[in-house]
């Protein structure tokens, strides 16, 4: 029998609320991400709890323990409870009646079996006790050992019920899918069928899956896979996947970051395509200008800063295939490092207005050019 350990599974105030959630006879589970993680020794970020309880029952008992309830979700069943200042999601075992491909229809169930066949994969369908044992009713314990994304049941059923779980497929397999292993058939045949169900989808929530499949350690065999299957082109027209494993090998020594690979990527409006932030999308441009100037590291660290300049040498590299220039890091630090030795009041009154503007550029162009080696003084001459 499998257990699952952790401080996210001790800590009191978790305890307390699977205690509590437990003293009338009913059962609650840990349930998905939280039961999965910990199956891997990978970190635990969020802690869902699934029950045979009512909300309203949740609400009740969780009252009457003086903890707080807040009825997050309540039209699909979730009750956040905050005990010990942490919210724990509580969601009553469900099923689904209908669906139209964003949003399910669901009703309640006792039954965890139940529960777990409207979930999307069956390493996601494992759920923990309050001591850690680990209840496996659709036996994804055996995917998730073999690095197995799988559909619950059947794929094209589990896509039509929300199609946003296409792009969750490809996230999935880059977090923790084994790539020597080969997508699912099955999956593979039913998503590129439902290509046209993923212009339902908001942007927001396409961007938000893109941004987390980017930042897996390397995405570059599951975005290759979207490729071939249609996917990059129907979410990211125009974008192209193949620098992307070049970028991701080039990497070495930086942190996975999803905006500098979406840069490789390309495409048209990403930034509007997947609802990105204002710094997001003005990021991605300067990182494409930067890798597009041709300019030496040191001068593109002091004008874009340190660490622009070195993701925009990593998008040139992995775009023409070449090796980094030895150095380019320390180049664009000290770059990154410089500050003009000139102000405007050093340069007035001879020189107001436009005329000024014009002057302090020159004498930036100057310095830099110098690598940044002219004096205050020389330039001032």
């Amino acid at each position: 029998m499998s257990h699952v350990t952790g401080d996210w599974l001790t800590c009191p105030a978790t305890q307390k609320v699977m205690t509590v959630l437990n003293s009338t006879g009913h059962r609650a589970y840990f349930v998905g991400g939280c039961v999965r993680n910990s199956l891997l020794g990978v970190a635990v970020w969020d802690v869902d709890i699934a029950t045979d309880l009512l909300p309203d029952q949740v609400i009740e008992l969780a009252k009457a323990a003086g903890l707080k309830p807040v009825p997050t979700g309540i039209e699909h069943g979730t009750v956040t409870v905050v005990s010990g200042g942490i919210g724990h999601e509580i969601t009553t075992f469900r099923k689904d009646i209908e669906t139209d491909g964003r949003r399910a229809v669901v009703s309640y169930s006792d039954n965890i079996t139940d529960d777990a066949r409207r979930r999307d994969f069956t390493m996601n369908a494992l759920y923990a006790d309050q001591t850690g044992q680990v209840f496996d009713p659709l036996n994804g314990l055996d995917d998730l050992r073999a690095a197995r994304v799988r559909f619950i049941d059947d794929a094209d059923a589990r896509i039509k019920e929300d199609y946003l779980r296409t792009l969750r497929f490809f996230r999935f397999h880059a977090w923790y899918g084994d790539p020597a292993g080969g997508m699912d058939a099955e999956a593979l045949a039913a998503i590129s069928a439902n290509l046209s169900g993923l212009e339902t989808l908001s942007k927001e929530r396409v961007g938000s899956e893109i941004k987390k499949l980017l930042s897996a350690k390397d995405p570059a065999p599951a975005v290759a896979a979207m490729a071939q299957a249609g996917v990059l082109a129907a979410i990211l027209p125009g974008a192209d996947h193949r620098s992307l494993a070049p970028l991701v090998h080039l990497e070495a020594g930086e942190p996975p970051d999803a905006i500098r690979r979406l840069a490789v990527l390309g495409g048209t409006d990403i930034g509007e395509r997947l609802r990105l932030s204002r710094k997001e999308t003005m990021r991605l441009s300067v990182l494409r200008d930067v890798a597009e100037s041709g300019d030496p590291a040191a001068q593109l660290g002091y004008r874009y800063g340190a660490q622009a300049a070195i993701d925009g040498h990593l998008l040139l590299c992995a775009a023409l295939g070449q090796p980094v220039q030895p150095g380019f890091r320390g180049d664009a630090q000290r770059g990154g490092a410089q500050v003009f030795p000139i102000k405007a009041a050093d340069l007035m009154p001879a020189y107001q207005g436009v005329a000024l503007g014009k002057r302090m550029k020159e004498l930036e162009d100057r310095w830099v050019n110098s690598d940044f080696k002219a004096t205050r003084s020389q330039l001032l001459a």
